[in-house]
């Protein structure tokens, strides 16, 4: 058993060196890991062979294969991932999928294929993506036929003249079909007939220099789902033509972007008006004249892209588009939107108007939806430096949640200015020119608000009162707003109690009471990065530190980064155990109190860097060190002696930590002696006593030297020593319980052996028998089988007249049917059945476990270990064989 263990640790070993360590042979430097094998940009001329052979994905892009030669596959046959693009690959062989039968993805694009050979896919039953793409292929004889679960076929930019990929039947499974960038001038009404079972997801026929849709060219297709056709010159005449030939199919997304499309007439789309199209995307167009009631075709849509046009909205320019729910106007208004332009869009629940000019918003510009969510007018120059209570009326009776006006040059809030958006929930006002003393009474009405932006403006002065009416508020961002004073009591944040993120860093920020957070239980993250706190946590400050920190038991991210700060109270810390992310960089941090971070020990973030810290010490830094992911503490002016950095050397070679810059930015400055080496290499042996561990070091060397002893001595002689203590133990004790059981049975033993060993049995069996010390008797088919009695009988009867039934395994054995489909069934079912471990296994050969239980439904661990028994192959074994044998007979065969 030891002799297995160790082989069992051995080949351990070495898979874990396959997975976790790069191919280190000669011809490529491959990494493995998880069973996949990443051999790109290797400048290879053919597929290693040295690679493991239970990988399931293979990555060989960018090299210089010429040649897929199936015959390198043969290893790899379990491989479901085969990535063999951005090479020279000329031609591709039928026995590819022969030797990689479970392969489901198969990339060559970028190669120079020019044809396929015929049945190439013969083999390829299971892939489901092929990807062809930027070759140089002519599609002859049907060469995709054989590839039922093929699901998505790329065969873009390869030139080819017709979309025709086959005369039979096929592809009954495909999803996406991509031709993109070929050269492709018309649609036939037979070209996609090959897919008349098929329902497409998407039809690409990007980048083609189409002119003409043949009658019923898209009606041989079983379903067509989606189809897109951007940069192909269709102008107003040939998308009518297209729309026509779409009326009646399945069309659900079409996308005909940057088609030159400049005008849209009132019957361009009125072949889609059978269809159930919900997606149409028209962006890059240089629309510039879309007639009114053009959309009324499309009563199913639900998303329109006009980005980047030139549109004249007019008060029908959306009539008939009642189910549309996303639309996206990004740079695509000109001129003035007429009033009551959107009251047809009642479904609408997305509006994105970004990068727009237009003169500003009229009283009834929105009116009409009523179940907007989104609104985004990002970087809109649409003179709204003043918002009032009028600004967004129009859209008082809808239900928007969120509302993006950052970039649209406000200057001014009056009150109740967004008094009709009783919905809202997240209210942009960043990177805007607000400036102006905050009372309050902006923000009424929001009763439903949660986040408020209001970072990136120039100046605002905050009040006590400043968020009285919004106590639903959770996230307040007020970075770079100039509000340098909070010296204010009661707090500007005292009524925020359900406030879990607060942003007021880069404020120039000096003057805060210590009550500042008082009631912010709820608080998560806290940014004050940037401002001027440094006198505040002074010893010498007037009053004494203030530990504005306090009250904050759910604090789970702090950043205090540059705030120049040089001193740090020891009780600033205390009570924040929830805390995660700490960032004290960029500060004059030098000496740390002793227990600062004793309440940090789920501490699973540190910065540190850019500080003026000396010294690492344990007593400081040992709690929250146990539990940190990350550390940055790079740039600092380390003293490195044993003192001050010997814990911290030891604790950076040892750790599993993140630490960035380790290699380059941990630096000693002091001593003189360590002056610009790395921390890293502080040799801290000098620092400890060396008499410890000497003796640690005799104890272990010794138990060492023993355990290798013991395991030599098992390894070599075990099989001795085994041997004499069961002859001791037989002389001993005998074999009592067998004497009080014996007559039961008729037989020690039923033999089960395939037919070709019928030799070796008797042969030892029968010796066995004759000797006269052991007094066992076999059951053996060729000679004590009754004359007359049929085999299945007799089987049957010799198995329950015998105490223990022994399986004689052989590969022979594996591979007998008798033996498989009955014999070895009815002794499991006589061992089950009256409770016995009764079995025996006794191998002649070296079988695998997996194959023993494929043929005979049996493993090892099924069985204790002195029922499985190994054929000795030296002579001198034989007898401890012999001996080993007769023990598992005569032992107990009850089961406990």
């Amino acid at each position: 058993m030891m002799q297995n263990a160790i082989l069992w640790w051995s080949s351990l070993y070495v898979r874990l060196m396959f997975v976790f360590w790069p191919c280190a042979s000669a011809g490529n430097q491959c990494h493995i890991q998880n069973e996949m094998a990443d051999c790109s940009h290797l400048k290879l001329t053919q597929i290693p062979s040295d690679l493991p052979k239970n990988i399931t994905s293979l990555d060989i892009s960018h090299n210089q294969l010429r040649q897929l030669d199936p015959a390198n596959l043969t290893k790899y046959s379990q491989l479901v991932y085969l990535n063999a693009g951005y090479n020279i690959i000329s031609k591709l062989q039928p026995e590819l999928c022969q030797n990689v039968p479970l392969l489901q993805i198969l990339k060559l694009e970028h190669n120079e294929l020019c044809k396929l050979p015929d049945r190439v896919f013969a083999s390829c039953t299971n892939l489901t993506e092929l990807n062809l793409g930027y070759n140089r292929l002519n599609i002859k004889n049907d060469p995709f036929k054989t590839l039922k679960n093929l699901n998505i076929l790329d065969l873009s930019h390869n030139s080819l003249k017709s979309a025709n990929l086959g005369l039979e039947q096929q592809l009954e499974k495909l999803h996406e079909l991509m031709l993109g960038g070929n050269q492709i001038t018309e649609l036939k009404k037979e070209d996609f007939s090959f897919l008349r079972n098929t329902s497409l997801n998407s039809l690409d026929l990007s980048s083609n220099p189409l002119k003409e849709f043949h009658t019923g060219c898209f009606h041989t297709i079983g379903n067509l789902f989606g189809l897109v056709l951007n940069k192909v010159e269709l102008g107003e005449n040939r998308t009518k033509k297209l729309c026509t030939e779409l009326s009646n199919t399945e069309i659900r997304n079409l996308s005909l972007s940057r088609v030159k499309l400049s005008y849209i007439g009132k019957s361009t789309f009125q072949g889609l008006q059978g269809t159930n199209l919900t997606i149409l995307n028209l962006s890059q167009n240089s629309l510039s004249l879309i007639e009114n009631d053009s959309f009324q075709w499309l009563s199913s849509l639900q998303y329109l892209n006009l980005k980047i046009n030139n549109i004249h909205v007019s008060s029908r320019l959306f009539y008939g588009l009642s189910s549309l729910k996303h639309l996206n106007l990004i740079n695509s208004l000109s001129g003035k939107i007429e009033d009551f332009s959107f009251h047809w869009l009642y479904h609408l629940e997305y509006l994105i108007m970004d990068n727009n000019n237009f003169p500003g918003i009229t009283a009834n510009m929105f009116t009409g939806l009523n179940n907007l969510k989104y609104l985004s007018l990002c970087n809109c120059n649409i003179n709204l430096q003043r918002i009032t209570n009028k600004t967004f009326s129009s859209l008082t009776n809808s239900s928007l949640q969120v509302l993006n006006l950052t970039k649209t040059r406000i200057s001014t809030i009056e009150s109740e200015a967004f008094s009709s958006l009783g919905h809202l929930k997240i209210l942009d006002l960043g990177l805007n020119e607000i400036s102006q003393q905050l009372t309050g009474h902006e923000f009424k009405g929001l009763n439903n608000i949660q986040d408020i932006y209001l970072s990136y403006n120039k100046n605002l002065t905050l009040q006590s009162e400043s968020f009285i009416f919004v106590p639903s508020l959770r996230k307040l961002m007020l970075r770079k707003v100039g509000c340098s004073n909070l010296e204010l009591s009661p707090s500007p944040f005292h009524h925020l109690r359900n406030l879990t993120v607060l942003d007021i860093s880069n404020n120039n920020i000096a003057n805060i009471k210590e009550d500042l957070f008082d009631g912010l239980d709820k608080l998560d993250i806290l940014d004050l990065q940037h401002n001027n706190l440094a006198r505040l946590w002074k010893h010498a400050n007037p009053g004494g530190p203030v530990l504005f920190l306090k009250g904050l038991p759910n604090l789970r991210i702090l950043n205090l980064k540059s705030n120049g700060l040089d001193e740090i109270p020891v009780q600033v810390f205390k009570g924040l155990f929830q805390l995660k992310h700490l960032d004290l960089g960029s500060n004059n941090l030098n000496l740390l109190p002793a227990t600062l971070f004793d309440d940090q020990a789920s501490l699973n973030s540190l910065n540190l860097q850019k500080n003026l810290i000396t010294s690492v010490e344990e007593k400081v830094f040992g709690p929250p060190f146990r539990s940190l992911r990350k550390l940055e503490m790079d740039s600092n002016p380390f003293d490195c002696t044993c003192e001050s950095i010997a814990w911290f050397a030891d604790w950076l070679n040892e750790t599993q930590a993140d630490i960035p810059g380790l290699r380059s930015q941990y630096i000693c400055n002091t001593p003189p002696k360590y002056h610009g080496s790395l921390v890293l290499y502080f040799d801290s042996s000098a620092c400890k006593d060396s008499a410890p561990f000497k003796l640690l070091f005799v104890i272990s060397t010794t138990i060492v030297m023993v355990f290798i002893f013991v395991v030599l001595t098992i390894h070599f002689e075990g099989w001795r020593i085994a041997f004499y203590w069961n002859v001791l133990v037989n002389r001993i004790l005998g074999f009592k319980e067998f004497e009080r059981h014996q007559e039961q049975y008729d037989y020690d033993a039923y033999v089960i052996h395939a037919r070709e060993d019928k030799n070796w049995v008797s042969k030892n069996f029968m010796s066995l028998e004759k000797n006269n010390h052991f007094e066992i008797k076999f059951c053996l088919e060729e000679r004590d089988f009754e004359a007359g009695v049929s085999e299945f009988e007799a089987t049957i009867n010799s198995i329950k007249t015998s105490r223990k039934i022994i399986f004689v395994v052989t590969e022979h054995l594996l591979q007998d049917p008798w033996c498989k489909n009955f014999k070895v069934y009815h002794a499991l079912q006589q061992a089950v059945e009256q409770s016995r471990d009764s079995i025996i296994l006794i191998f002649l050969e070296d079988i695998q476990d997996y194959k023993l239980y494929h043929a005979l439904h049996l493993r090892r661990g099924m069985f204790r270990s002195r029922c499985i028994l190994n054929w000795p192959a030296q002579k001198e074994r034989i007898s401890a064989f012999h001996q080993h044998l007769v023990m598992a007979l005569k032992c107990q065969s009850k089961v406990h």
